[in-house]
């Protein structure tokens, strides 16, 4: 293939070819933002959309599922959650509706999971936070692999998105692996490609999409924020470990910090036991997520956002957001073979 033949939808091939889309884009399952409206948006608009099902019950799962195909005709997927109490009637239902695509996320699925899975025709894609995760991932018949960096929002592990990139993409070719964590434009997209990804995931990108059904409020807080302003949950004592997430920094942020101060006194003090103390700190976000991006409560709530929602400027329409990626990478990939075509010629 010559250099000005090379599209970003060549480079999309193998991931395009698994999902069944023009572009290997998926949608980030957020829970509570990627609901019908958002996942039906972006597979219409070329890319991969994937139902975020969190805690749902199998029947609002399978009424969400439903709306979806209303919506489109296009494929998408759902994201299950390991630990979900129901998890194999949630599979059920992804396997009646015959769902495409199952993603598996929050933990190392069993063998019975995946087995469950395949049964029903659904082709599984898990989360590798390490190369030996994506070994092992590979050995239980994963169809395909998604490596999330640190800069993600929400649940997310220690290591950063270009690092698992550089340790994971040399070594797997058996399955696609889609790159997830901190990318928000065209250029980065086609950077993972380039270097073996299949595809990438984006999620805080969506966030403000026109179809996103995020409250105005939580829509706001994302366009007004930097970088910087998405951080992860600070741990203030071992004892009393913190399940990092990546959010915006608000009230709730702070006062979680003070909260964390007053229980861990209150154990020092012989005050409270251990197991009550630690509850009162994992229970400080029950609902909060919710509060923010369905409620717009935007100082007690959750922001949960990854680092890439400085490049979040504007509500625009989800087709709009996959053209501008889409003409970002092409641009991008335009420039580097003039710039390679350009030096390969000997200088005058």
């Amino acid at each position: 293939m010559t250099h000005n033949s090379l599209s970003i939808e060549s480079l999309f091939k193998r991931g395009s070819d698994f999902l069944g889309t023009r572009y290997a884009i998926l949608g980030g399952a957020m829970t509570w933002v990627s609901n019908h409206q958002l996942v039906a948006a972006i597979s219409n608009s070329g890319g991969f959309g994937v139902l975020a099902s969190g805690a749902m019950p199998p029947n609002i799962l399978s009424e969400e599922i439903d709306k979806t195909k209303l919506l489109t005709k296009k494929p998408f997927g759902v994201n299950l959650i390991t630990m979900h109490p129901r998890l194999d009637e949630m599979i059920d239902v992804c396997g009646q509706h015959k769902i495409s695509h199952v993603v598996l996320a929050g933990g190392l699925p069993n063998t019975s999971s995946f087995s469950r899975i395949k049964t029903h025709g659904c082709s599984v894609i898990g989360f590798a936070p390490a190369l030996a995760i994506a070994k092992k991932l590979i050995k239980m018949g994963t169809d395909a692999i998604i490596i999330e960096g640190s800069e993600a929002g929400g649940h997310i592990g220690p290591v950063s998105t270009s690092v698992l990139a550089q340790e994971i993409l040399p070594e797997i070719r058996e399955v696609p692996v889609f790159v997830a964590g901190g990318i928000g434009r065209g250029e980065a997209i086609v950077s993972y490609l380039q270097m073996g990804a299949s595809g990438c995931q984006l999620g805080t990108r969506f966030v403000c999409a026109e179809e996103s059904p995020a409250h105005e409020n939580f829509k706001q807080a994302f366009i007004r924020a930097q970088a910087r302003d998405a951080v992860v949950s600070l741990q203030l004592d071992q004892r009393f470990p913190v399940i990092p997430v990546r959010a915006l920094t608000n009230k709730a942020t702070k006062d979680f910090l003070e909260v964390q101060a007053r229980v861990i006194k209150e154990y020092d003090n012989g005050a409270t036991d251990l197991k009550e103390a630690q509850l009162k700190i994992e229970h400080y976000w029950a609902g909060a997520l919710k509060r923010a991006a369905i409620d717009g409560d935007i100082e007690n709530g959750s922001l949960m956002a990854g680092q890439s929602v400085g490049m979040v400027t504007k509500i625009q329409p989800t087709t709009e957001i996959m053209n501008d990626l889409i003409m970002q990478a092409n641009t991008f990939l335009k420039t580097s073979s003039n710039k390679a075509a350009s030096s390969s010629f000997p200088p005058s």
